[in-house]
């Protein structure tokens, strides 16, 4: 479907803020790139211009993406999400009088629990990849990483060998809003990681990258490629759940709780700006108290 190239060159322009300005991973700038051109999309349909939508044409919109596409309250909000900051940035660029979107509330989002790998799970996972080998050595890397530190993706696939520090175990990574802290890793990581850099790295490393984790070409490896490689090792392995980077952050988080770990702590190693953001995983806690409680306490259960 054609789509005004006028509106097509503010949403390049608006892809170039964010990847150079904003600092953001090409996943979610992909992302916002997806649900922003299927808005443009349908004003195309409508014979809509983007500059003059008013409130009820966005209810229109709404109506279009929960009853013709049959999207669920989640992807709706994320869509408005995208919609609200492609619309601040043409209010800011004076391209639209102001951001119409930020009148708007999107559905009530259902609660979903993060999902994440119990300890087991994650044992046969890190059992997969062939150490023997430069690309087995990386892919034990990613997931000891992205578990010892609960790093998002984005970040994982930015760190430079620079970043780290070997002798404190200590990695500065750049999270969102362009905001550094530092993340610490275990023997397990440290393991892999020296093996990797001393062995697999230097063999890949064809291009002379400063970037830690590398594709079979010696580049960069990025979001989706870290993705793929995942995808791969579930399947080699008997656990029948789908697998992402986030996934393992959230497994992270929940087995830290679990531990005994404080919300505080946890919160600052995930680099949630807000403890409402750590909470989440108290419900997983909670249910995993429950769990021991009915199998350990004398009096939880009747004998049969």
């Amino acid at each position: 479907m054609d789509i005004n190239i006028k509106s097509i060159k503010e949403l390049n322009d608006y892809l170039e803020y964010l990847e150079y300005q904003k600092n953001y991973s090409e996943y979610t700038i992909n992302s916002y790139k997806n649900d922003i051109l299927e808005y443009l999309e349908y004003l195309n349909s409508e014979s809509l211009d983007f500059k003059k939508i008013e409130y009820s044409d966005i209810r229109f919109f709404l109506m279009y993406l929960k009853d013709k596409k049959n999207d669920d309250n989640t992807s709706i909000n994320r869509k408005l999400s995208s919609l609200r900051g492609f619309y601040k940035y043409l209010a800011n660029e004076n391209i639209v009088k102001s951001n119409v979107f930020s009148l708007v509330n999107g559905p009530k989002r259902s609660k979903k629990l993060p999902r994440y790998f119990e300890y087991n799970e994650l044992e046969e996972l890190f059992n997969v990849p062939d150490i023997r080998t430069p690309l087995g050595q990386r892919d034990s890397l990613i997931l000891e990483m992205l578990y010892a530190t609960g790093m998002r993706v984005g970040e994982l696939v930015n760190v430079k060998v620079s970043d780290i520090d070997l002798g404190r175990r200590n990695i500065i990574i750049l999270g969102k809003g362009n905001k550094e802290r530092f993340v610490t890793y275990g023997e397990y990581c440290e393991d892999i990681l020296k093996l990797y850099l001393k062995d697999g790295r230097l063999t890949l490393n064809v291009k002379n990258s400063d970037y830690l984790f590398l594709n079979n070409n010696g580049g960069r490896l990025t979001d989706r490629g870290v993705r793929f490689i995942l995808d791969k090792l579930i399947q080699k392995t008997s656990i029948n759940k789908s697998i992402s980077p986030h996934m393992i952050r959230h497994s992270f988080a929940t087995h830290l709780l679990n531990e005994g770990c404080d919300l505080l702590t946890v919160q600052k190693l995930l680099g949630h700006e807000s403890i409402k953001a750590t909470q989440i995983y108290t419900h997983v806690t909670t249910d995993r108290l429950k769990e021991v409680y009915y199998h350990s306490f004398p009096r939880a259960k009747k004998d049969d």
